[in-house]
């Protein structure tokens, strides 16, 4: 997620910027600036990125998404979408991120419900499976591009199966010292966006799993993205905590 960058690093990390940036991320810099995160099966992070949302975006459906039931496949046309909402960034996103492509899109119910989605990244819904949507934490009750999606906003699209596992959000200092423990803390959000504290789930570099209230202790010799895990609820963000001045590169997501 977005954080202030030392000065001390600023020359540094803009120059990197100018070198990594592509064409296609500068074009979805207009609009306001929200996050997209991604995760697939097994907890795996597809994608954590934040840029611009806004215009209109285009997406091909597909005959084969018929996670829905036989007959339900898309017609093969392309079908506009706004993009400032959660479904628009997501096909905003595949534009430019390879693990989020394919989708899988189908228009069968697109008078009644609006588009469907199957499939990201080849990881097709299946049974008792299926990609779920929350925003800011909390699941919404229309379809993803009915939801608008503005400033700051967190967007998460997850693989799962009802009921649909909680949410973790980790919390960390931007920036530590090698070798000198320091707290983290990790939270639960459940379907209708209740927060609780995390307990016993476990954080990269951890001393030991949390506590009754989220908190655990953290070590680190080097700069480090933490995630927190715990079961089959859905894993944090990662959090990139520098260290003695130094920060963790990219995650090429």
């Amino acid at each position: 997620m977005p954080r202030l960058v030392p000065i001390r690093l600023a020359a540094a990390c803009a120059l990197a910027l100018a070198f990594v940036m592509s064409s296609a991320a500068l074009a979805l810099a207009k609009g306001p600036v929200a996050d997209l995160r991604v995760v697939g099966s097994g907890g795996k992070v597809l994608a954590e990125k934040s840029f611009g949302v806004g215009g209109e975006v285009s997406v091909k459906t597909s005959p084969k998404a018929t996670c829905f039931g036989p007959g339900t496949g898309g017609s093969g046309k392309s079908v506009a979408v706004k993009g400032a909402t959660a479904l628009g960034m997501l096909i905003q996103g595949a534009k430019f991120i390879a693990a989020l492509k394919p989708l899988s899109l189908t228009d069968s119910f697109i008078d009644e419900f609006g588009l469907g989605l199957c499939g990201i990244g080849g990881i097709e819904g299946k049974g008792m499976n299926s990609w779920y949507l929350k925003v800011n934490h909390k699941s919404p009750s229309v379809g993803g591009e009915a939801v608008k999606v503005g400033k700051g906003d967190e967007v998460l699209w997850a693989y799962g199966s009802y009921p649909y596992p909680d949410e973790l959000v980790l919390s960390a200092p931007d920036e530590v010292q090698a070798g000198v423990p320091f707290g983290v803390r990790v939270f639960a959000f459940d379907e209708k966006g209740k927060k609780t504290p995390a307990s016993g789930a476990t954080v990269s570099g951890a001393s030991g799993p949390t506590d009754s209230q989220g908190h655990a202790t953290v070590t680190l010799a080097a700069p480090a993205r933490l995630v927190a895990r715990h079961g089959k609820d859905t894993p944090s963000n990662r959090e990139a905590v520098c260290v003695g001045g130094k920060c963790p590169g990219s995650s090429g997501k």
